[in-house]
């Protein structure tokens, strides 16, 4: 088998992927809290007719061998949890996360989810929820007569009401030993996994963990410019892996063309 035809084929494959991963990055460039994926490549087993370090006799040995790659595999897409940028709503619900952490939810399964989209609401009971109704598993319950509502960077949430100030309760945050490893649910959401590790959880602004930062978003980290390089990057890297697949055709039909 001419192993440039498939070596090319599974450089094609992991180009599409690259892109696909690409693709999502930007389509997801104003998403609140969304972490950019980068997409990581392996090179697949090798075809090893002659080993470096073989004996050739006399007690001499080879200094070089012989080998034949397989190609490329994509190992992994890894989210880079940098800090991305931040924006002022003026919106007392709209929180931002500056450092470590996610805030946690209850999903209407009534496992916990976690997530860096800040842009909070009050729901129809009174509770803090995001955009799709699921609420913080700390309970946060908002007075109906408030008038104004403070939170502080360390999470302290205070609502003013026509008889005065009363404490509402007190954020957390939760953070992983390896956040890369939780799984996309969608809907701004993540879930623990055995890679990421427990989730360890914490106030804000205290023990390493962020501060919250009220009237404001966290935008995606995504770089527009940095994206469309990688685009054209991985596109040429498309086109030169069809070349390869090419040329080995036209190898290959030539030596089936020859004649005695």
């Amino acid at each position: 088998m001419n192993l440039s035809l498939f070596s090319g084929a599974t450089g094609m494959e992991a180009q599409q992927m690259n892109l696909n991963v690409i693709s999502n990055n930007i389509a997801n460039v104003n998403t609140t809290g969304f972490k950019r994926s980068n997409t990581e490549f392996q090179d697949l087993l090798y075809h090893t007719p002659r080993s470096a370090g073989g004996e050739t006799g006399a007690g001499n040995v080879l200094p070089t061998g012989i080998e034949f790659g397989n190609g490329v595999k994509v190992v992994s897409t890894a989210r880079v949890h940098t800090q991305g940028k931040m924006t002022q709503t003026g919106d007392n619900l709209d929180l931002a996360l500056d450092g470590r952490g996610f805030f946690e939810v209850q999903r209407t399964d009534g496992t916990n989810a976690y997530t860096r989209d800040g842009a909070f609401k009050v729901g129809p009971n009174g509770a803090l929820t995001t955009s799709d109704g699921l609420p913080l598993t700390q309970a946060i319950q908002i007075d109906p007569t408030a008038t104004n509502i403070f939170i502080s960077a360390s999470g302290v949430v205070t609502v003013e009401t026509p008889g005065g100030s009363q404490q509402a309760g007190q954020l957390q945050l939760a953070r992983f030993n390896n956040p890369s490893g939780l799984k996309s649910i969608g809907g701004n959401l993540l879930t623990e996994t055995d890679a990421s590790g427990a989730p360890e959880l914490g106030n804000p602004a205290a023990n390493g963990f962020g501060a919250i930062q009220q009237g404001f978003l966290e935008m995606s980290n995504v770089n527009v410019v940095e994206e469309m390089v990688n685009m054209i990057t991985a596109q040429r890297a498309y086109e030169i892996n069809s070349k390869s697949i090419q040329t080995s055709d036209e190898m290959l039909r030539q030596v089936g063309g020859l004649k005695r």
